[in-house]
């Protein structure tokens, strides 16, 4: 018998096959279905379901009452906030079964998906970007873009601490940890 170094709430459920890594508890009343990949420290809260064939990476914080669909991959360092909403089918019909449909959503290193936020599927978030809560997302996020509303839209940008940038002459920066930023064929990047 293999010796499983994460834990697992009694009242939650894991189907087999999948993996879970080192480290990565999964907290009350979660079900965690067949062929998931699930990385090293995770912490996976309360009454979260994650569907068959989705990946997590390593350090992904779910908070409360999120459902990951499958075509759902989050990469290391996600932020899943309390209640946010994740779909996989563009013109869901109870009547129709459209598995075959499913349309793929990435959820890049180190991004934040606020408390209630609405993800429609087919979009990325982009590396360290932060989806306020609340916002629904109809289109792709940018690398450190902070967006808001329904639809989502850009007010700004963040740094990878988290923290909102201020823009000076041709640069970003974070007041909190001095991190510079330019604007490079069009996407945000930090200095070098």
């Amino acid at each position: 018998m293999v010796e499983k170094n994460y834990f697992v709430h009694e009242s939650s459920y894991i189907d087999e096959p999948c993996q879970i890594g080192d480290g990565t508890k999964i907290w009350h009343f979660s079900h965690i279905m067949k062929n998931t990949i699930i990385g090293e420290n995770c912490n996976i809260g309360q009454n979260v379901v994650i569907s068959p064939g989705v990946n997590i990476g390593n350090n992904v914080k779910i908070q409360n009452n999120v459902s990951v669909y499958t075509g759902v991959i989050c990469e290391d360092d996600v932020f899943l906030g309390p209640s946010c909403v994740f779909t996989n089918v563009i013109n869901p019909r109870s009547f129709i079964e459209r598995k075959s449909e499913y349309r793929k959503t990435v959820v890049k290193k180190g991004a934040t998906i606020g408390a209630n936020a609405t993800i429609v599927c087919g979009y990325d978030i982009g590396k360290y970007a932060f989806v306020g809560a609340g916002a629904v997302v109809t289109k792709n996020v940018p690398d450190y873009a902070l967006v808001v509303g329904s639809p989502a839209r850009k007010i700004g940008y963040v740094c990878k601490c988290g923290n909102r940038l201020e823009k000076t002459d041709y640069k970003y920066t974070c007041k909190s940890c001095k991190e510079e930023y330019e604007i490079i064929d069009g996407n945000l990047s930090p200095r070098e």
